[in-house]
């Protein structure tokens, strides 16, 4: 185990934007974290970049044998194709739901936020993602801004690739202060 101790989940499949794991995921690592690729099945899992289909990233954990409680974090990249995959799994959307529910940092961004429409997290709530997002989690009930960083108690949004640094740096500070 790392040694803050602390650990955390990326739920990602096929399509997942590929800097926005990769990159968060080698932060969170560097600043000592346990990080994890969670996912529907196990083996691997390839990200889309540009305008093709980008590198595999190991899947470490598969979704039916993860449990919120054993993380203290949950990440979810963007991309189109991966948060649309996944807010149609119902394990997915329980394990993002039970992140909520824990009041444990879950952070989103770009497409990512989709999946907290499905779980009903952002209901009531400041957040941002790509902007055509939007009206999405405003018709879910969520307070939509054009920010860089958007913190609603343990809720993390942001809106894109650019905005990785200060994203990583948000989970980054939610972690030592929990």
């Amino acid at each position: 185990m790392a040694a803050t101790g602390k650990r955390i989940a990326i739920l990602a499949t096929d399509g997942f934007e590929q800097s926005e794991l990769m990159d968060p995921r080698q932060r969170l690592k560097d600043a000592g974290f346990h990080v994890d690729v969670v996912s529907l099945e196990s083996g691997s899992i390839r990200g889309w970049k540009g305008k093709d289909w980008g590198e595999s990233v190991a899947v470490d954990v598969e979704l039916a044998q993860a449990s919120a409680a054993d993380y203290d974090a949950l990440v979810l990249p963007g991309g189109v194709l991966n948060p649309d995959k996944l807010r149609m799994q119902p394990a997915a959307v329980d394990f993002v739901r039970a992140f909520d529910q824990a009041g444990k940092p879950l952070a989103a961004i770009c497409h990512g936020p989709w999946l907290l429409v499905e779980s009903g997290a952002v209901k009531g709530r400041e957040v941002t993602s790509w902007p055509s997002l939007r009206t999405d989690l405003v018709n879910a009930g969520g307070l939509w801004k054009d920010a860089e960083v958007v913190i609603d108690g343990h809720l993390i949004t942001s809106r894109k690739p650019a905005d990785i640094p200060a994203f990583s740096q948000a989970v980054i500070d939610a972690l030592k202060d929990s």
